[in-house]
């Protein structure tokens, strides 16, 4: 063995006696302090229909009493409030604006999207303290919901109190921020300021669309702001711009004790440093965000085929191929999105490119699809294309309507934003009904000549359980330094510095929401899919050991879910959280201090 090696496992041990030691602290300290259980309705505790009304006062008349929109269905076939939601159940626009509904159904035999007991539909920073401030004196269950976005059902909980924000949605340009307590400490940089609300397609119409600048957020047009800045955030042009949660500025977010606060790098650091990838709902209540904006690059662009190999054999040499295209010609800042490999010997390629124009994109393609034509064991299921854009019109709906209407799905209903659209066939892209998730970050060294085979055996071995999607925009091999360095002060786990692709291997059925027509889940399918999904994931992790998951896009019951998602971040996240929740008001599933708490997250532990 070489003495490098022999160094690196003495670290690794060193490293793991560490972090069980400061396990055990963290442990000892939050036992020290144990609540109560959460009040639920009919409980003594409860509040009193006067002091609902207190609240409705205080927050303008902005509580709601909540039930969901398919409680009369059953009932009542003809229900015009059930007829509207089965209409729109697979348009994310629209589950986003219901207040009762998360964008998920739920997930199987983990959890289910049911509604709140009362929510306050947020349109200021005083309503957000209000509630906090209500559900703290009144021992309440308290959820926290911009869009609802998410596969875990962290905005969602039966018997809570809801803090709805998706009503903050101010957007501002500003063309010189510096941060609040910063000035002679930072320069002045061009900066997006952002209502917790907003989803990333309207930060994308205000600061590109309109703004001729770029602002780092998420390549699903629907998913909101506050929650992927909060989950670290990846988009198709990451490799090039970093992660969401680097490019925070400043944050102001309620904590739990009803404070107002404004963290940034000069005040409440810690917090700040938190708020970057530590997980949304556990640390407090982010009302407003600023983020950095970027010079947009000239031309964007999109890759796509489809390409069937004719045996095991011809599918794992095309393996092979991509695996060794993608390191000698793809690692770098100009190219994002996935590649997928499926189960009967398929590829498909839909990547995205920035600061390439089409043909320098076509010299770099041709000779790989050249080589696929070369061999008659491939055939293309659909020919390749390669298109470039001017990047301003990336989220240009009129340009969309007028060019290309073909490409993207627009909000139908009366009176919705005319930039609101999401890309056709995305309509699932908030998972309605999941068998089952799981995700790894892999390392670059796994790109080395002499460890490609391995993991091409890993990537070929996995597709016979079930698909696998490389998504090559989250992880940061290949992105510039500046990018690695802003990242590697944020709270999400470090290993997505060094990680070229995050490999994920998933499966969603439609929605099934509980009352909703014709809505039953296939249970023997479900656990089936599951299991397999499982299996492929192991195969990955026999070339990738100790791989990390990314957190917003993760396995529900992951069982060592604080280093997955954090690593050797997580104690000093842990410290954060007993700093200003030491109560923990805040609490969703596998979210920083949730270990000590139910799984429902009324019953401290």
């Amino acid at each position: 063995m070489r003495r490098r090696d022999l160094l690196k496992g003495a670290l690794a041990l060193a490293l793991s006696g560490a972090l069980s030691r400061a396990w055990a602290s963290i442990r000892g300290e939050l036992k020290a302090g144990r609540g109560r259980a959460r009040m639920r309705p009919g409980d003594a505790g409860w509040p009193s229909p006067g002091e609902w009304d207190q609240l409705k006062k205080e927050v303008g008349g902005r509580l709601m009493k909540l039930d969901s929109p398919f409680a009369n269905c059953a009932n009542s076939p003809g229900d015009a409030r059930c007829a509207e939601v089965v209409k729109h159940v697979h348009d994310p626009f629209f589950l986003a604006d219901e207040p009762a509904l998360t964008q998920s159904s739920g997930w199987v035999d983990a959890w289910t999207s049911q509604p709140s007991a009362y929510a306050v539909a947020a349109e200021n920073t005083a309503d957000v303290v209000a509630a906090v401030n209500f559900a703290r004196e009144h021992n309440l269950r308290l959820v926290v919901k911009g869009v609802g976005h998410g596969y875990q059902g962290t905005s969602c909980a039966p018997d809570s109190l809801l803090i709805w924000t998706r009503h903050m949605n101010k957007i501002t340009l500003q063309d010189s921020f510096v941060a609040q307590g910063c000035a002679g400490k930072q320069e002045p940089q061009p900066a997006v300021t952002i209502e917790s609300g907003a989803m990333w397609i309207d930060a994308y119409d205000a600061v590109t669309t309109k703004g001729g600048r770029y602002v780092q957020g998420g390549g699903c047009t629907t998913v909101g702001v506050a929650g992927l800045v909060q989950s670290g955030g990846f988009g198709s042009y990451s490799k090039n711009y970093g992660t969401a949660a680097a490019g925070l500025l400043e944050a102001e977010i309620v904590t739990a004790d009803g404070k107002v606060r404004i963290a940034n790098a000069c005040t409440d650091p810690d917090l700040f440093w938190s708020i970057k990838g530590g997980g949304g709902g556990s640390l407090g209540v982010i009302t407003r965000l600023t983020l950095r904006t970027r010079e947009l690059a000239r031309f964007i662009g999109l890759v796509s085929s489809g390409i069937k190999a004719t045996s095991d054999d011809a599918y794992r040499a095309l393996i092979a191929k991509m695996i060794g295209f993608y390191q000698s010609d793809l690692s770098n800042p100009h190219w994002g999105e996935w590649l997928l490999f499926l189960s009967d010997n398929t590829l498909q390629i839909s990547l995205q490119f920035q600061g390439l124009d089409a043909q320098q994109a076509h010299a770099i393609w041709d000779p790989f699809f050249e080589w696929v034509r070369a061999r008659e064991e491939y055939k293309f299921l659909s020919e390749p294309q390669i298109r470039a854009l001017p990047a301003q019109r990336q989220w240009d709906a009129d340009f969309f309507r007028r060019f290309a209407p073909g490409l993207v799905a627009t909000d139908d209903r009366e009176g919705a934003p005319r930039h609101h659209i999401r890309w056709a066939g995305s309509g699932g892209e908030a998972c309605g009904l999941t068998y089952g998730y799981k995700s790894a970050w892999l390392p670059a060294s796994l790109l080395q000549t002499d460890r490609q085979a391995h993991l091409v055996d890993a990537l070929f071995a996995s597709t016979r359980h079930w698909a696998v999607e490389l998504d090559l925009s989250k992880g940061l091999a290949g992105a510039p330094a500046e990018e690695i360095a802003a990242a590697s002060n944020t709270a999400t786990n470090p290993q997505l510095l060094d990680a070229f692709a995050l490999a994920v291997i998933a499966f969603c059925a439609p929605p099934v929401y509980p009352g909703m027509p014709g809505g039953t889940p296939d249970l023997v399918a479900a656990r089936s899919i599951a299991g397999r999904i499982g299996k492929a994931m192991d195969e990955l992790l026999k070339v990738a050991p100790g791989a990390g998951a990314y957190l917003a896009e993760s396995d529900y019951f992951e069982p060592n879910w604080q280093e997955a998602f954090w690593g050797t971040n997580y104690p000093r996240l842990a410290a954060v959280k007993r700093k200003y929740d030491p109560d923990g008001l805040f609490i969703v599933h596998h979210g920083v201090g949730s270990e000590e708490w139910s799984a429902d997250g009324f019953v401290h532990l």
